[in-house]
């Protein structure tokens, strides 16, 4: 059984431990609230350059861009999102288990069948030392990221569909659903021919646009900006769903450390309690040996 100053110390660090884990449950809920800010500013941008794209991929069915057309799949790219920090809950293994399964399953580990972009330190650090290929990362990124942060990523990984470099475009991250509620999600970014925009019952209050010099190079302008911009989305929503991880993980540290310092107190207790017992019957033995 531990000393009752063995004991002490312990409550006294485990106290000290739950101060930090509560200052940073306090962080991560401020960090959230901007986050769940950022994410909703960004919102009416993602629809009205989608509403552009319905536009023009619904309403001509003539024209026509390599990023709105399946072609035989031979590689696939994954810009892999995740944390720069831990202490998450599975924030960073929920997001790097679906990748390397998905790699196991669909290119049965064949590095020359797909390409990673891997967005935060601890995926780099984990693909790099299991010995997946990155072609491109991007770390230290703000808790609340802007564009330029990952543009240079976003912009390689959507030219390289371009160029046929890959044949598809996969974002794989934490979808924020709610503070108590994340969910590891693998969204297609490319081609664009399987999402909603070709959606006939938007076409005809579309109908209405005037393109001007032609759809096609505006396409070709919009297209790029477009998965651009998907690619940001998730982003932000990935970070709103790290602090919300982080939050939780840190008020369940809390909850955990203030039951460890009641058993340790009353272990506590129960030895200094004890040790009196212990001095009491020694002195009274003492006592009782002298008459």
């Amino acid at each position: 059984m531990a000393s009752i100053k063995e004991i002490k110390g312990r409550i006294g660090s485990t106290k000290k431990m739950s101060q930090i884990t509560r200052a940073m449950q306090m962080v991560a809920n401020s960090k959230l609230k901007r986050a769940e800010e950022n994410s909703k500013k960004f919102q009416p941008y993602m629809d009205k350059i989608q509403e552009a794209v319905q536009a023009i991929a619904s309403g001509d069915t003539t024209s026509s861009h390599p990023m709105l057309e399946e072609r035989p799949v031979k590689r696939t790219g994954y810009i892999v999102i995740t944390a720069d920090s831990g202490l998450a809950g599975p924030y960073n293994a929920n997001v790097l288990k679906m990748v390397t399964n998905e790699i196991k399953e669909r290119h049965n580990n064949n590095p020359d069948s797909y390409d990673l972009f891997v967005i935060g330190s601890l995926g780099l650090e984990f693909l790099e030392n299991r010995g997946y290929p990155v072609a491109n990362s991007r770390t230290g990124l703000a808790d609340q990221p802007d564009f330029s942060s990952v543009k240079e990523i976003a912009q390689q990984a959507v030219s390289s569909f371009s160029s046929e470099e890959f044949d598809e475009l996969y974002i794989v991250y934490n979808r924020f659903i709610s503070v108590l509620q994340q969910e590891v999600d693998m969204r297609k970014v490319l081609p664009l021919a399987d999402s909603d925009l070709s959606n006939q019952s938007q076409a005809s209050s579309l109908s209405t646009y005037e393109f001007e010099p032609d759809k096609e190079s505006i396409l070709e302008t919009i297209l790029p900006q477009y998965a651009e911009s998907l690619i940001y989305g998730a982003l932000l929503d990935a970070k709103a769903s790290e602090h919300s991880m982080r939050m939780t993980a840190m008020q369940a540290a809390t909850d955990n450390a203030k039951e460890l310092v009641d058993d340790l107190t009353l272990q506590y207790n129960r030895a200094r309690q004890a040790a009196i017992t212990q001095e009491i019957t020694e002195i009274v033995g003492g006592a009782a040996a002298l008459e």
